[in-house]
């Protein structure tokens, strides 16, 4: 099978997408089946953005009218909501995954839409033998109203009225009896006569996902502290004459690297370090003292601040911080310059940082007060967060992280 309207045979050219009823072609052969492979009940989630939210009866008129469009298959993606623990969430991805699917993240129902469509799938199977078996004809109900009507041989007929109208309900007449259809809505009638369902009636009551709170890490008592040794040029296991890329020096197993570099100066005396960055935020250190911090985001962000510089040999570290955005070609460090002086092409030294995995047990972690990091469980990282950076509605785009094991954090 292949989301491509050209698939050659024997591939079945399918659809992906919000409303594969309304845009998806059909078919191009008569001897291929019309699948719906991809119905995006929601939409993956970036840092920065609220959830993206569809409403129960927008996902049942897309789903009721490719079954009457002669659809064969429909497959929700997704049905039940996930987690990207670790490492393994996409560019910018925040680790809960179409958690406003019918099941959630944690597998909880979510309704209305769970009991909406389930109403649905059962007015659909209703309609099964007419569906399977009989024949398959269209009449107009008026402008924006249309009839999809299968009959069988038995006699059998099931009919979906459509009202494509968004704006204000339709009164139709099909087969001599009168039909009110509400405005951007299917009635499904399993025998032509009767309305079995109609997907902008939201029968089922609306419910909310509560937490209660189990442990608050609020204590000093509960917290260890461990210091990152700052490194320098002599130390460092990797050298070259550049500045190396933080995702292929990494090869992906951590946000961090550190980027050092030692140079001779003849006397003590004040300076300006400047570096631009490809990454999320540089920390700079001189001499093991920390100079200050630069935040950016998709482009491009330079830190300038200035420094003390001794006579002798002089150390500058910069850590740098990246992980979401990976469709960029290069991240991390691009320049550094300490007043008319690039040190680009000096010999620089890089030192990593990650953890190992392990754990077990479902629970959730609020990191609501944190700010920008990857987290571990008993060693295991459960992915990165960033609740520092904001929705337009002012909010972060997720505080809640799903995990396993008894607890024991690691917060960088």
């Amino acid at each position: 099978m292949c989301s491509q309207q050209d698939a050659p045979d024997p591939v079945i050219n399918t659809c992906n997408g919000f409303e594969c009823g309304v845009k998806f072609e059909g078919p191009n052969s008569p001897n291929k089946p019309s699948l719906w492979t991809e119905n995006w009940t929601s939409f993956v989630q970036r840092y920065g953005e609220e959830p993206f939210i569809r409403s129960a009866a927008d996902i049942a008129f897309h789903v009721a009218l490719f079954v009457a469009k002669n659809g064969t298959y429909v497959n929700y993606y997704m049905y039940h909501g996930g987690t990207n623990f670790g490492r393994t969430a996409a560019a910018n991805v925040i680790t809960s995954y179409y958690d406003q699917a019918p099941l959630d993240e944690y597998g909880l129902i979510r309704q209305p839409l769970w009991g909406h469509l389930k109403e649905l799938h059962a007015a659909i199977k209703l309609c099964k033998v007419p569906l399977l078996a009989g024949s398959f004809e269209t009449s107009s109900l008026g402008h924006l109203q249309i009839a999809y009507v299968f009959k069988g041989k038995s006699g059998k007929c099931a009919a979906f009225l459509v009202n494509n109208d968004n704006t204000s309900n339709a009164r139709v007449r099909f087969q001599n009896i009168s039909f009110e259809l509400p405005s951007m809505s299917i009635s499904i009638l399993p025998d032509c006569k009767n309305v079995a369902f109609n997907t902008a009636k939201v029968s089922t009551q609306y419910n909310t996902r509560s937490r209660t709170v189990k442990y608050k890490f609020d204590s000093m008592e509960r917290w260890e502290e461990f210091n990152e040794p700052i490194p320098i040029f002599s130390n460092t296991l990797l050298k070259a004459n550049a500045l190396l890329d933080h995702m292929s020096t990494t090869k992906d197993t951590s946000d961090y690297l550190w980027y050092t570099v030692s140079f001779q100066h003849e006397s003590d005396a004040e300076a300006e370090l400047s570096v631009v960055s490809n990454a999320h935020v540089v920390h700079a250190f001189v001499n093991g003292a920390y100079k200050g911090y630069a935040h950016g985001g998709k482009h491009n962000f330079a830190l300038e601040n200035p420094i003390e510089l001794k006579n002798g040999t002089n150390h500058i570290t910069l850590l740098s911080n990246s992980g979401a955005y990976l469709e960029r070609k290069t991240a991390g460090i691009r320049s550094v310059r300490i007043q008319n002086r690039y040190l680009n092409n000096y010999q620089w030294g890089y030192q990593t940082v990650f953890d190992a995995p392990g754990g077990n047990d479902p629970l959730a972690l609020n990191l609501g007060s944190m700010g920008k990091g990857e987290v571990w469980v008993n060693g295991k990282s459960i992915g990165r967060y960033w609740v520092s950076i904001h929705t337009p509605q002012q909010r972060p785009s997720q505080t809640c992280f799903l995990f396993s094991g008894t607890i024991y954090l690691d917060l960088f």
